[in-house]
């Protein structure tokens, strides 16, 4: 593939944690991070992976002075500020940051739109969080990164997209280092927005279980620090492994729906691989997207077929434990990638008991150690926006 490019640094919150530990102690338990929560605007209760701590904790512990300012943000400068504890600036160092977001600041807008409706004082300023790009600025700003600041939104490959084009960045040399991952808060127009397209679950969600009914939401974020070669030698960091190699590929099938052919997925697993250097063979383990909507999961099983033939590698869905966090998702995901090869575990796929009839794949359904060596981490995205990372040691 080229450069090499390192991982340095990772930082994650979640439902099932405020940090990398524990996070990886939910995964090693097994304890989903799923709960009941009434919403006021709906009849009765969703199943939502809420993140366990309030916009002032997060305000105070990270110093943030700037009011408002979204959960969106405060979330990926909580996880932005782990993934980059332990690192400096070096004016030798190009380093740039990358986050990626579906809502933005949305959850400040609910606020002034209500407000405002209800013929309360609404504040103005809540409006300048709505931008996704506010977002950026404000992970940036608390991290003290100027220079090469860019945001994505491409759904639910977004956080995906981030890293890949932070390693692409690395590879050809615009950039030395760059913060790179996605953030996402729970808001009620996504809540109502995924109602509205009759892909929610009413229970906890069961990725590729013939029973699958539906996703449920999460919100969280995720960081990871990448360097090349060069910037190695200059910070003294000890890499955490490797992204090694990555794809992305638009089916163009439907404005939300996947290719029951798994076109789309099939194309971004297989240049994922081959920028990986790597054959199908050498891929010890895949954490699926796995959202646990029909459509998803049997296109995801059609194309993970396409490309294993009958040599389908241990896969699983981690989206049981922290729930759909959309742009967050692919971010997350890599941190788990990460841990999974250095820990040498791969993750159960919760809720799971029958197989999908016409596939019959079978995920793994309890912590599973052995060597990792290569991981391919899915994510796939309205518009048929698909993207795959390989991640090695």
């Amino acid at each position: 593939m080229g450069t090499d490019v390192f991982v340095t640094g990772i930082g994650v919150i979640s439902a099932i944690g405020l940090n990398v530990g524990e996070n990886l102690s939910a995964l090693k338990s097994q304890r989903s991070g799923l709960v009941s929560r009434e919403i006021p605007s709906k009849k009765g209760a969703v199943i939502t992976g809420p993140v366990p701590v309030s916009d002032e904790e997060m305000a105070e512990k990270l110093q943030i002075p700037d009011r408002p300012v979204s959960r969106t943000s405060l979330l990926g400068a909580w996880a932005a500020a782990e993934a980059w504890q332990g690192h400096e600036h070096f004016s030798a160092l190009k380093t740039g940051l990358i986050s990626s977001t579906s809502v933005g600041g949305m959850d400040r807008s609910e606020v002034f739109y209500k407000d405002y409706l209800g013929g309360k004082p609404a504040d103005f300023g809540q409006l300048r969080c709505h931008d996704s790009g506010s977002t950026s600025e404000c992970i940036a700003r608390s991290l003290g990164i100027s220079g090469y600041v860019n945001t994505l939104s491409t759904a639910c490959s977004s956080g995906a997209n981030a890293i890949m084009l932070g390693a692409r960045l690395l590879q050809q040399g615009w950039l030395d280092r760059v913060v790179v991952g996605g953030t996402d808060a729970l808001t009620s127009f996504t809540l109502h927005g995924f109602d509205s397209l009759m892909i929610y679950d009413s229970s906890n969600t069961r990725p590729f279980d013939e029973s699958r009914a539906g996703l449920n939401l999460g919100e969280g974020a995720a960081f990871l620090v990448l360097e090349s070669e060069r910037s190695l030698k200059i910070t003294g960091k000890q890499s955490m492994g490797r992204v090694r190699g990555w794809g992305n590929a638009a089916d163009a099938y439907h404005q939300t729906a996947s290719s029951p052919e798994g076109k789309g997925a099939s194309l971004a697993m297989a240049e994922a691989i081959r920028t990986a250097g790597l054959q199908p063979a050498g891929i010890t383990y895949v954490n699926a997207h796995g959202t646990g909507t029909p459509n998803n999961d049997q296109s995801e099983s059609v194309a993970l077929k396409h490309i294993f033939n009958d040599q389908v590698p241990y896969f699983s869905s981690t989206k049981a434990f922290t729930g759909h966090t959309l742009a967050a998702a692919g971010a997350i995901e890599a941190v788990f990638s990460i841990l999974s090869i250095r820990e040498a575990l791969m993750w159960p796929n919760l809720n799971f008991s029958e197989p999908i009839i016409g596939t019959e794949l079978l995920p793994l359904t309890s912590l599973t150690a052995g060597r990792v060596e290569a991981v391919l981490s899915n994510s796939f995205g309205f518009g048929g926006n698909n993207s795959s990372l390989v991640f090695t040691d």
